[in-house]
């Protein structure tokens, strides 16, 4: 089935027209019909900005998220969970699932991404969430909404890694949903940290319970042992890793993931921070020294890909380590706002090629959305890009060949240069790194409740010789909604 789907989404994608970006929306998706509510989720709120307070606090006073962690596994261990926090769904050396991340919001973008996800997810085992599960604090008070409503049709089990947002609550929402974990005995933090930290919420037990019927068949059943696992089969190991606030891991993890690591079948990564993103390098440190990539890149492990949410959008980058090649991928598109691809410069990193490199939005739709979506809000109609402008632009910026082709003949004006710079896309005449900006803060502000999204989710199929991984598309519109466009596929071999 998704053999031919993914041959039907090619036809269909944004890098064939821009009808496959979604740009001529001619209805709706049935998304709208699955949301509990018409309600948006916005970062333009001081009550939301001050519950996710805890990162700030976090990069201040240190990120407790270690020594909680430890506290987390000591409980689960007395459980009795398996040691080794393995995770056996009985899949053989065949199967496929998917992988979403970024996914909680609970408003249009995240539900835009479900419609396509149950079709395409019928014939797979499972499906992993990637960073950010709840926004904005990770409460098991909203996961009724942001996670057992959307998923309620899908019929397999779903597993998790936490991302940082998981953490502001102490990941107590995430354990009680994923592991069943009972809540941690409260222990004071002294000091201005503690004055300051967001406490974890009580749970609503009654509340939950009720959420939970919503995925309460028996085949949708899985506890995971703790925040991070290894998902087993005949061909392939899933390494979950729990990266925290600030991105370390701490000894106990790390020791653990040198023990599974060791194991001889080929290895996915998946992490809740990407290791290349927006063409830069950016490994999760180890608490011992060193770099998760490290680990990755050694040759024992036989990692094959590293697979990262918290950047909400998708990238790949294909890196040559020795005599082989590993897949470092950024899937965050599964609900959250976009993170802008039109500010990744031409890339260069680790020997990556441009013409190798995959990104989804195009930078070109990236930019005229922005520049729409602005040009709108700020009243200033020579912001405007087209879809055509706005690829031209970025094809002369990066100096590339445009990945969708043109329709005529496109000028890049003077007037065009303008709005790409202050939309991050086309360098200042003076040094102002108002790309830097953008991403950091006009992205996370600038969400959205309607068509196109720019949301994609990944399903990978797996066979004792090949991995294949295809990255879907999600523009909310019912055309896309029937036939997901394929943006991405690489096949990796795994004998």
């Amino acid at each position: 089935m998704v053999e031919v789907a993914a041959e039907r989404g090619k036809q269909h994608s944004s890098r064939v027209s821009e009808a496959g970006a979604g740009w001529a929306c001619a209805e709706p998706g049935t998304f709208a019909q699955l949301r509990p509510d018409k309600g948006g989720f916005t970062w333009l709120n001081l009550r939301t900005l001050w519950l996710s307070r805890n990162e700030i606090l976090a990069g201040l006073f240190g990120d407790p998220s270690g020594e909680v962690r430890e506290r987390w596994i000591a409980a689960q261990e007395a459980r009795g969970i398996d040691p080794e926090f393995r995770i056996k769904p009985g899949v053989g050396g065949n199967f496929n699932f998917l992988i979403l991340g970024d996914t909680g919001e609970g408003d249009a973008s995240q539900y835009a991404v479900v419609p396509g996800m149950l079709r395409l997810g019928q014939d797979t085992s499972f499906a992993v969430i990637a960073s950010d599960v709840i926004y904005p604090t990770g409460s098991g008070n909203e996961y009724g909404n942001k996670f057992f409503r959307p998923y309620q049709d899908y019929e397999a089990p779903i597993y998790a890694i936490p991302g940082n947002h998981d953490w502001y609550d102490g990941l107590g929402g995430f354990m009680r949903v994923f592991c069943d974990a009972p809540p941690l005995k409260p222990k004071p933090d002294r000091g201005l940290r503690g004055l300051l930290w967001r406490k974890p919420e009580t749970i609503d037990e009654a509340k939950l319970a009720e959420a939970r019927k919503l995925r309460g068949r028996p085949a949708q059943q899985a506890a995971q042992p703790a925040s991070y696992w290894a998902i087993e089969s005949d061909s392939l190991v899933i390494v979950g890793v729990d990266t925290g606030i600030k991105n370390v891991i701490d000894k106990a993890q790390t020791a653990w993931l040198r023990r599974v690591s060791l194991d001889p079948r080929p290895k996915i990564l998946v992490t809740g921070k990407p290791i290349y993103t927006g063409n830069v390098h950016k490994p999760s440190l180890l608490e011992e020294g060193g770099t998760i990539d490290d680990i990755v890149r050694d040759p024992a492990h036989r990692y094959v890909a590293a697979i990262g949410g918290d950047v909400h959008n998708y990238q790949r980058y294909p890196v040559k380590v020795g005599d082989r090649v590993i897949q470092y991928v950024v899937t965050g598109g599964g609900g959250a706002f976009m993170h802008a691809t039109h500010i990744i410069d031409r890339v260069d990193v680790a020997g990556v090629a441009e013409d190798d490199f995959k990104c989804y939005p195009l930078r070109g739709d990236s930019l005229s959305f922005y520049s729409q979506l602005y040009a709108r809000r700020l009243r200033m109609k020579w912001l405007r890009l087209t879809p055509e402008e706005a690829v031209c632009i970025m094809s002369s910026r990066i100096g590339n060949r445009p990945a969708r082709p043109i329709e005529g003949q496109v000028t890049v004006t003077r007037r065009m240069r303008w709005a790409a710079r202050l939309l991050g896309a086309w360098p200042w005449p003076f040094r102002l790194p108002v790309d830097k900006v953008f991403h950091r803060f006009l992205s996370e502000l600038s969400d959205w409740d309607h068509p196109p999204f720019f949301k994609q989710f990944l399903h990978v199929s797996v066979t004792p010789d090949r991995l294949t991984l295809r990255c879907f598309a999600a523009t909310g519109c019912l055309e896309q909604e029937l036939r997901p466009p394929l943006e991405d596929e690489v096949h990796i071999g795994l004998s």
